[in-house]
């Protein structure tokens, strides 16, 4: 399997839409990824399955000055296990740092192990707790961080 990673199109809001409605309990309406393909200050990264032309993860980030914040990574349920989530993230960062960023920041549930493997495995330090940052359930937030200083 070859994965392709890039940023949206407006001809993947649908798709990338319906894979944010399969992977959280609270996603993000269509309308958000409407905007984000013409935004300046984000991005929608995507994986894409080169054989198949399927979009099976994706992935946000927000900058703010020289910081990225990492939101909505998801890799369809059928994919993962396979490194895209891995590929995909760094994908991010790497174009992100060429525009500037040099750090990087995301949230993630304290009880998603596989996800904190992923980030811990590109670079990521957990920085603490955010209380009841989640809902649907209700759980806190771990919040980590990715600094460029420290890879270098």
């Amino acid at each position: 399997m070859s994965i392709i990673y890039r940023t949206i199109t407006a001809d993947d809001i649908d798709e990338a839409s319906e894979l944010e409605q399969s992977s959280f309990a609270d996603p993000w309406p269509r309308s958000a990824f409407e905007e984000i393909v013409d935004k300046r200050d984000a991005d929608y990264y995507l994986a894409e399955d080169e054989e198949t032309g399927r979009l099976v993860g994706g992935c946000v980030v927000f900058r703010i000055i020289d910081e990225g914040d990492i939101m909505n990574v998801a890799v369809n349920r059928d994919y993962r296990g396979r490194g895209i989530a891995t590929g995909l993230i760094r994908y991010a960062m790497e174009r992100n740092e060429e525009m500037g960023i040099r750090d990087f920041t995301l949230e993630v549930r304290v009880s998603n192990a596989p996800a904190i493997r992923v980030y811990e495995k590109c670079g990521f330090e957990s920085a603490g707790i955010r209380p009841g940052f989640y809902d649907h359930p209700k759980e806190d937030g771990l919040v980590m961080w990715r600094y460029k200083e420290d890879i270098e």
